[in-house]
């Protein structure tokens, strides 16, 4: 959406599909993330979106990177995916994870994966560390903390 620069009613209008869900909005997470932020929280209000924005607190985020480097991971930041897994891990007493595979090729079918899956950029090895990330998630998969789902999904999953 052009980073919401200019016209911003496609923006809204996509939003609608999702009624009066809240949207996470890392704002806290890299300083190149506040300014973007912060023109969707304007365009949501703007536009009288129900949707409802939320914004993780930054000492939480400080105390999640904390955690996770007594933990072993040494990145410089922390990926999307480990901050949602620890989210849920603070919320919810049953945890599911789909999705998390850090290799760039399917386990059993062997074609070529996304880092997302909304492009096709490559893993920013630089501030990610995604074998260090799955090596823990493996862990407490292990430990029963959280079920880690590494098959294809079912028709009801």
């Amino acid at each position: 959406y052009g980073s919401l620069l200019g016209r911003r009613r496609m923006f809204v209008e996509s939003l609608c599909q999702y009624g009066n869900s809240m949207l996470l909005l890392p704002a806290f997470s890299f300083p190149l993330n506040t300014a973007l932020c912060q023109r969707v929280l304007y365009t949501i209000e703007d536009f009288g979106s129900p949707i409802q924005p939320v914004f993780l607190n930054p000492k939480y985020l400080e105390s999640l990177a904390v955690f996770w480097r007594s933990q072993g991971l040494k990145e410089i930041r922390l990926s999307t995916g480990i901050m949602m897994t620890s989210l849920a891990l603070d919320l919810c007493d049953d945890v599911h994870l789909y999705g998390f595979w850090p290799f760039s090729v399917h386990p059993h079918s062997f074609q070529e994966l996304t880092n997302h899956y909304y492009d096709d950029a490559k893993v920013n090895k630089v501030f990610h560390s995604m074998s260090d990330e799955f090596k823990l998630l493996l862990q407490l998969h292990s430990q029963g903390v959280l079920k880690l789902h590494l098959g294809e999904c079912g028709a009801n999953e």
